[in-house]
């Protein structure tokens, strides 16, 4: 489905149950680079959990219009009007990587639209090396490559992937290659210039989940100790055996362990 938000349509997918804003409401948010599709195996499961789903599409991404936001304050602002144009009330924000960050910024400067959060694969600070970053403004598909590379735990980089006759890393790459020109090297921007998670992550009121992968060597574990610290109703589940791309590659734990939460959140809510 599409909603209008700021003069801009942003596609959403609702996991295949029409959407209902008077039900628990999830947002699925993915990072730099990506699309609505990395949240392909949570997105219909959730749909079928009670919840309603919204998969999207971030402004110039996928099949979403716009322009690219260069800021992550930005996107927080944004996700902030989504819900708003949605109908609910509030939202849980699940979000990846960039996504992940989108959502603590949302949280923190729009608490009262927040009910919970979910920061998948998240880190106090998301350098970018300047090379990587050069790379990706140049629409170099190495840029691609190397995330795809970096982004995968060991078991992803040999095969094995739960869909059969799929290559986790080389798809990566794909979705990667076809985002619009421009698109990465404004992500990896803004998550480069963001340093005040941690300041921001002192302001979250809602429960909180930070769910991270043991192989992660984008955000490994360690890196996202100050949030943990900072966040005052919080909780950290850590996936072993994936990486940091771990909708993908753990993706029954991904969807049950949103699920878990978010029930919770529920029940929080209706006491």
């Amino acid at each position: 489905m599409e909603f209008t938000v700021n003069n801009t349509k942003i596609f959403a997918n609702t996991g295949g149950n029409e959407f209902d804003a008077s039900k628990p409401v999830i947002i699925l948010v993915h990072g730099a680079g990506m699309d609505h599709t990395v949240w392909g195996a949570q997105s219909r499961y959730l749909a079928n959990q009670g919840f309603s789903v919204l998969s999207i599409d971030l402004p110039g991404h996928g099949r979403s219009g716009g322009e690219v936001p260069t800021s992550i304050d930005a996107l927080g602002d944004f996700l902030a009007d989504l819900i708003k144009v949605s109908g609910a009330d509030k939202a849980v924000l699940v979000g990846h990587s960039m996504g992940a960050l989108a959502c603590l910024q949302a949280a923190a400067v729009h608490p009262d639209q927040v009910s919970g959060l979910v920061l998948c694969g998240v880190a106090a600070e998301m350098p970018v090396h300047p090379d990587l970053l050069a790379l990706a403004e140049a629409n170099d598909i190495r840029a691609a490559e190397l995330i795809a590379s970096w982004g995968h735990g060991s078991a992803a980089q040999k095969g094995g992937n739960v869909a059969h006759g799929v290559w986790m890393v080389g798809a990566a790459v794909r979705l990667l290659e076809k985002s619009p020109p421009g698109s990465l090297a404004k992500d990896l921007a803004a998550c480069d210039a963001y340093k005040i998670a941690v300041e921001q992550a002192g302001k979250v009121k809602c429960p909180t989940l930070l769910l991270m992968a043991a192989e992660d060597k984008m955000s490994p574990v360690k890196v996202a100790a100050p949030l943990l610290e900072a966040i005052k109703d919080v909780e950290q589940h850590v996936i072993s055996g994936s990486g940091h791309m771990m909708m993908l590659e753990a993706p029954e734990i991904v969807r049950q362990t949103l699920r878990d939460f978010a029930r919770g959140v529920s029940a929080k809510q209706a006491v």
